[in-house]
């Protein structure tokens, strides 16, 4: 199947180091739930994958929807639909494997058929091309770089400090609780729950005593651990929407 990205990323700079924040839409099976993956990597650390992944509660190709990324020197935060669903804070034991350098956004599709659905099982099937995604409302806030030097602009001191005190920079009780319950219902692999794959989880990891549980050592649920079928209105956020604006996220 094609993947789908929303993609922060130096890559074209930095071949070897490169940074790289996303969120990837893994495919689809026709009468299946839509997943969803987000990445971290940092200074080329793509060895050491920090993969979650996420059935969705909508059909992504039949509506717009919000998705968002705060990238902070001290965290990052991924949105859908104003909801947070993951947080990666910022610790010294990450050393380099934390994204520091310049990034440019992209957004882009292109043929995984080898993994993204199911494992690579189903095939792209091109005589349904072409293919498209469409985007809209794209804001960007932070400070602009240049893309070759890599400088950073005057006043950058002044848009990161602007960027770490707005009201979507800081997760509330509220949002706190939304992401809990998304969490909880909707993701169904963790790195961090990945014991086969990390013996020792990264320093990162925040091991949740009711997330871990419900999760085998190869970082997937335990059987019957999908949660319920939802009947609530398609579309509609199903965790406890938090009720702060946070149009400019």
């Amino acid at each position: 199947m094609f993947r789908s990205i929303i993609q922060m990323s130096n890559g074209d700079i930095f071949e070897k180091t490169h940074d790289e924040l996303d969120f990837e839409f893994l495919g689809n099976i026709r009468g299946k739930k839509w997943r969803v993956q987000t990445n971290v990597y940092g200074n080329g650390s793509v060895s050491r994958g920090r993969e979650e992944r996420y059935n969705l509660w909508f059909d992504p190709s039949r509506e717009f929807h919000r998705y968002s990324i705060l990238w902070t020197n001290k965290n990052i935060i991924f949105y859908i639909d104003d909801v947070p669903i993951r947080e990666v804070v910022r610790s010294e034991e990450m050393g380099g494997d934390f994204p520091s350098k310049p990034m440019s956004l992209y957004a882009t599709i292109w043929d995984a058929s080898n993994w993204a659905t199911s494992g690579g099982k189903y095939k792209v099937n091109y005589k349904y091309a072409p293919f498209v995604s469409e985007y809209s409302d794209l804001v960007l806030q932070g400070c602009a770089v240049d893309p070759i030097q890599q400088v950073s602009a005057a006043g950058c001191s002044e848009k990161d400090a602007e960027v770490e005190s707005a009201d979507y920079a800081v997760i509330t009780p509220r949002r706190r609780t939304a992401m809990k319950n998304f969490r909880s219902r909707y993701m169904y692999y963790s790195y961090c729950y990945d014991s086969l794959r990390y013996s020792v989880p990264p320093p990162e990891c925040v091991s949740v005593p009711e997330e871990k549980h419900r999760f085998k050592e190869t970082g997937r649920l335990k059987f019957g651990g999908h949660p319920r079928r939802s009947r609530r209105r398609h579309g509609r956020i199903p965790v406890g929407s938090s009720s702060e604006d946070q149009s400019d996220i």
